[in-house]
C-alpha cells in the first residue's frame, strides 16, 4: 500500500507533535433541561405515538430499577445493577433503530429490551432464575436475552459483544439484509482489547454496525481520567476510521436522532458509526458497590439536576402532549405492577435439574448425561445445599 495514501495534511520538514487530547469534539444537544430546544437544532423523526412509548419505557426503566435495588436490599434478590441517570442511552438507541436490526448490550441497557417489548413477567423471570425465565436460570440477574426481539444474550465479561457485533454485522452485509447492528458497551470497556479487534474489524470489512459507547465517567470506581488521557473515546473511532458522533447521552431527542443518523449511514455505506453518549451513573455500580467511597454528593447533585427523564417529561409539557395526572397515574401504577409482579415471580420454581444439559447440543451427548447423573447423586446426598431443586431424582 503506498504511504500517500496518508499524505492528506500539510507537508512538514521538522518534527511536529500532534496532541491528541487538545482534538475538538462537538457534542450534539437537541434539548434542554427545562423542555425548550436549542435554536436550530433538528429534531429525530418522531410523532407523538412515539414520543409516548419513549417516555412511558423511560418511566418503566426508573421504577423497575428502584424497585430490584429495593428488592436486592430485602434479601428477595442476588444481585442487580441499575441505569439511574442513564435511562436514555439505551431507550433512546433502541428508538431510532428498526424492529430487525440486532441489539447487542453490556449489562446496563435493558432499557431497550423494553422498548422492543420484553414483558415485566419476562423481566421478572429471568432475575428470579425461575423455571419460566427463557435462559433457564443459567445466568445472573439483569444478563437478558431474547431471540424474538433480535436482543442478543448479555454476557458478564467486559467487551466480549463489541467483535461479536462486528461479525454479525458482517453477515448482514453479506446477506444484503435491510439490518444493523447496533453494540452498546462503557467507557471501561472500550480499555478491553476486543475493543480495538471489533472496531479496526468493521472498518477494514464494513461491516454496518453502530458502536454505542456509553460514557458514564466511571468503571466502576476508577474516574474517566484515570482510564485514559485522549479525548474520551470518540477520539479512537476517529483514529480508526470511523464515522462518529458525540452526543448529550442525557438528551433523549440527542440520542434517537444519532442513532437514525447512523442507522442511515451504515446502510448505505455498509460502514460503521461510533457513538459516544455522555452521561453519568447517579447509581451504584451494583448493589455490591458503595459510590460514596470514590466519588462526592456534590457532584451526584450536579448530575441529578440533568435527569434524562424530567428533561424529555418537560419537552412532552410542552408539546401538550402530557400532563401531571397521567404523569401520577403511570408511576403509581408502575409501582403497583412491578411489586405484584415480584411477589408472582419469586414463588415460582426453580428450572428442573435436567435443564441443565437441553440446549447445549440438539441432542444431549452421552458425556453431557453421564455429568448429570453424578450431579444428581451429589444433590442427593447433600440436599440441604439445594434447598431449591424439588426432592429426589
Amino acid at each position: 500500500m503506498s504511504s500517500e495514501l496518508y499524505n492528506d495534511g500539510p507537508v512538514v520538514h521538522k518534527p511536529t507533535f500532534i496532541d491528541g487530547t487538545s482534538i475538538e469534539i462537538p457534542e450534539l444537544k437537541i434539548l434542554k433541561q427545562d423542555g425548550s430546544t436549542y435554536e436550530g437544532a433538528e429534531l429525530p423523526d418522531m410523532d407523538e405515538t412515539l414520543a409516548l412509548k419513549v417516555y412511558k419505557t423511560l418511566a418503566f426503566h426508573r421504577v423497575l430499577d428502584e424497585r430490584m435495588v429495593a428488592s436486592q436490599r430485602q434479601g428477595r434478590l442476588s444481585f442487580y445493577m441499575a441505569a439511574l441517570g442513564e435511562e436514555a442511552a439505551s431507550v433512546g438507541g433502541a428508538a431510532g433503530l428498526k424492529p430487525q436490526d440486532m441489539i447487542m448490550s453490556q449489562y446496563r441497557e435493558q432499557g431497550a429490551l423494553m422498548f422492543r417489548g420484553f414483558s415485566l413477567e419476562n423481566f421478572m423471570n429471568q432475575m428470579f432464575s425461575n423455571e419460566k425465565d427463557l435462559g433457564k436460570g443459567r445466568q445472573m440477574p439483569i444478563h437478558y436475552g431474547s431471540s424474538e426481539l433480535n436482543y442478543m444474550t448479555i454476557s458478564s465479561p467486559l467487551g466480549t459483544q463489541i467483535p461479536q457485533a462486528t461479525g454479525y454485522a458482517y453477515g448482514q452485509k453479506l446477506q444484503g439484509l435491510d439490518e444493523v447492528t447496533l453494540c452498546y458497551f462503557g467507557e471501561g470497556a472500550a480499555s478491553e482489547g476486543d475493543f480495538h479487534a471489533g472496531l479496526n474489524m468493521a472498518a477494514v470489512q464494513e461491516a454496518p454496525v453502530i458502536f454505542f459507547c456509553r460514557n458514564n465517567g466511571y468503571a466502576i470506581s476508577t474516574p474517566s481520567d484515570e482510564q485514559f488521557r485522549g479525548n474520551g473515546i470518540a477520539s479512537r473511532g476517529v483514529g480508526y476510521g470511523i464515522k462518529t458522533l458525540r452526543i448529550d447521552g442525557n438528551d433523549i431527542l440527542a440520542v434517537i436522532k444519532a442513532t437514525q443518523i447512523a442507522r442511515k449511514y451504515a446502510l448505505k455505506e455498509n460502514a460503521p458509526v461510533l457513538i459516544e453518549a455522555m452521561s453519568y451513573r447517579l447509581g451504584a455500580h451494583s448493589t455490591s458497590d458503595d459510590p460514596s467511597g470514590y466519588r462526592t454528593r456534590e457532584e451526584e447533585a450536579k448530575w441529578q439536576a440533568n435527569d434524562p427523564i424530567l428533561r424529555m417529561k418537560n419537552w412532552l409539557l410542552a408539546q401538550n402532549w402530557w400532563d401531571e395526572e397521567q404523569e401520577k397515574a403511570l408511576f403509581e401504577k408502575l409501582r403497583e405492577k412491578i411489586l405484584a409482579a415480584v411477589k408472582v415471580s419469586e414463588k415460582i420454581s426453580k428450572p428442573h435439574i435436567d435443564t441443565l444439559i437441553t440446549d447445549v447440543y440438539d441432542v444431549p451427548s452421552i458425556q453431557l448425561k453421564a455429568q448429570l447423573e453424578q450431579v444428581k447423586v451429589h444433590v442427593n446426598k447433600y440436599p440441604e445445599a439445594y434447598p431449591f431443586t424439588a426432592g429426589k431424582f
